[in-house]
């Protein structure tokens, strides 16, 4: 009688932050079950710890990193654990963003304006670098790197200068380092989202400002749609990368916006 030997695929690492509610969370508990172990990041632990409460997965599969991602030495000490508990990262999803204040240029504090760059662009900025050194190095080399982008990195709304140049910035980022990326297996890809419905975007089924100084409801979709796409984008083998992707509310006023 002949015996079947059943061979168990290495574990994906993956690293999301923000990951303690709204967009990262979602995705982050998506790809735990997915089958990967995820590596939930973020700057509250009460937040990450409840997410990761909500899996029900095995404590190996998920774990917990307080992280200040503006933070060049917290980031390092974030890719430092990771490098000891796994010896690899498979994915980044550098998820983590605010929002600033909808007004116009001339009364926007700089302080403002230095906190959306801070995590907006530096955070994603210091966490591929990280990402990068460990992904060149490890073996088997490369990974894949996913930028949470957004509907912003193309067409601003009213008053939100901070917000749409860092997106914009995000663009560039991405691009640049699917360039760079490629000579070591690494891919680097952006996901745009429009209206997702998390506590993040409550306001837009109250009223937004629109470009014609009108304010109205806008439509929002399930957050789990976004997860999804980023676990796709995530299932891919890395010699196919998806740059860029848009996904967004059927009824929102983006195409029409301006």
């Amino acid at each position: 009688m002949s015996s079947t030997l059943t061979i168990t695929p290495p574990a994906r690492i993956a690293l999301v932050t923000g990951a303690g509610s709204g967009i990262g969370k979602a995705c982050a508990l998506a790809l735990l079950q997915a089958g990967w172990t995820v590596v939930f990041s973020g700057r509250r632990a009460d937040t990450l710890v409840s997410a990761i409460a909500e899996s029900g997965v095995a404590a190996d599969r998920a774990w917990a990193a307080t992280t200040d991602v503006t933070d060049a030495d917290a980031v390092a000490g974030l890719f430092d654990q990771i490098r000891q508990r796994h010896g690899r990262l498979d994915l980044l999803f550098n998820n983590a963003g605010i929002f600033t204040a909808g007004v116009p240029i001339d009364e926007l504090p700089v302080d403002a304006w230095r906190s959306a760059v801070d995590t907006n662009l530096t955070g994603a900025f210091l966490c591929t670098r990280e990402a990068f050194r460990l992904m060149k190095a490890q073996d088997p080399r490369g990974g894949r790197i996913i930028n949470n982008g957004s509907i912003s990195a193309h067409t601003p709304r009213p008053n939100s200068v901070a917000y749409t140049a860092t997106k914009h910035a995000m663009s560039g980022l991405t691009k640049s380092c699917a360039l760079d990326g490629r000579a070591f297996d690494i891919a680097v890809g952006q996901i745009d989202i429009g209206n997702a419905a998390t506590d993040m975007t409550t306001a837009m089924a109250r009223g937004m400002a629109q470009a014609d100084g009108s304010v109205r409801s806008e439509a929002r979709m399930d957050v789990r749609h976004v997860a999804d796409t980023v676990v796709h984008m995530a299932s891919l083998p890395l010699s196919a990368n998806v740059l860029f992707t848009t996904i967004l509310a059927t009824g929102m006023p983006f195409v029409g916006r301006g």
